[in-house]
């Protein structure tokens, strides 16, 4: 995957800003630290404190090599979909994935409610969330898959795909009505989103699936191409609608719904950075924008994370709150700049 030779200095330009913003979010935090002992503990040099070593290592490298991999899944699964359903205002979450991934941990966490049942302290523990959230996750993209083969009609599986994200969404809203208050907190915070809660294994797990979704994104960067010029003339140009459609909605589960389950439903990214890539590049081609979106979702999730990390303070605010806060004005500022919307 080779991006025009054209946007050659652009990328050299993100690429740096993108190291800068790493470098930046593994410095700021309650307790900041110089970046050139960050630097330092990084490559395995001496550095000022020990202590800082520990701390780069052992919980803010995790937690910034996590928001570059919810930035890059989310921008491209949200640029395959708009792509796919050829809708600006579609997102990665589109089909019902993270409803989904939301319902399993609902069904976790406020089942209980219903059932009588105590839950263990494993199932409410971090790998039982992932769990219920990658299983609801599953639920939702196989049946999605089913219908992509049963259905001719691409705008209908986006329909479907809405209407399984409105049924969801109303099994949690009894659950959280009839739930206690300890539990309905409980589940509030997840529904945050975190990137600081994930321990090197759980990094290694999350950046296979990922990757692995992201290699099935390269590989349809033809079709996706191809179905710019809208299906009936794919179709006529040989391209296997249903085959492509089912890669693309396979490729988008695992980014989204891998996304959902370790870090919690995070807003904005997926919808706004093809958008915000657009407008920089000026181009369609999909061997240009894929590349572009890892990249640039990558600088707005770690940008994100570091304002909601409040440096040089205790607290930290939700991060699915500062994605959308900062991120949607900036598009909108965008759109009304440009006076119209890329596509």
């Amino acid at each position: 995957m080779t991006p025009n030779k054209s946007y050659k200095k652009v990328f050299i330009g993100i690429i740096a800003l993108l190291l800068l913003c790493f470098i930046a979010n593994i410095s700021l935090g309650s307790v900041f630290i110089p970046w050139l002992d960050t630097l330092s503990s990084l490559i395995g040099a001496s550095v000022e404190k020990e202590s800082w070593r520990h701390i780069v290592i052992a919980y803010r490298l995790p937690k910034a090599l996590t928001a570059i991999i919810v930035g890059s899944g989310l921008g491209v699964s949200g640029l395959m979909m708009q792509t796919l359903f050829r809708n600006p205002l579609a997102g990665p979450f589109v089909l019902g994935i993270s409803s989904g991934a939301t319902l399993g941990v609902a069904l976790l966490i406020l089942g209980s409610t219903f059932t009588g049942i105590a839950v263990s302290s494993f199932l409410t523990s971090k790998w039982g969330l992932i769990i219920a959230a990658s299983l609801g996750s599953v639920i939702v993209l196989f049946a999605v898959m089913i219908v992509s083969v049963r259905v001719k009609d691409t705008m209908a599986i986006l329909i479907i795909g809405l209407m399984f994200g409105s049924i969801t969404t109303a099994i949690v809203s009894v659950l959280s009505y009839f739930a206690p208050a300890d539990l309905l907190q409980q589940y509030v915070f997840w529904g945050f989103g975190s990137l600081g809660n994930l321990s090197w294994f759980e990094v290694l797990i999350f950046f296979g699936i990922s990757l692995f979704g992201l290699l099935l994104a390269i590989a349809s960067i033809k079709p996706l191409n191809t179905l710019l010029l809208g299906e009936n003339y794919a179709r006529s140009l040989g391209l296997n609608i249903k085959t492509s459609r089912f890669l693309i909605i396979i490729a988008t589960g695992l980014l989204a719904g891998s996304s959902t389950a370790f870090a919690g439903p995070i807003a904005f990214i997926g919808l706004a950075v093809p958008h915000l890539t657009r407008q920089l590049f000026h181009t369609s081609d999909h061997k240009t924008l894929i590349p572009a979106v890892i990249l640039i979702g990558s600088i707005i999730m770690l940008i994100c994370d570091s304002i909601a990390q409040l440096p040089s303070s205790e607290y930290t605010l939700p991060i699915n709150a500062i994605t959308s806060l900062i991120g949607a004005p900036v598009v909108i500022w965008l759109l009304v700049r440009k006076r119209k919307m890329l596509f």
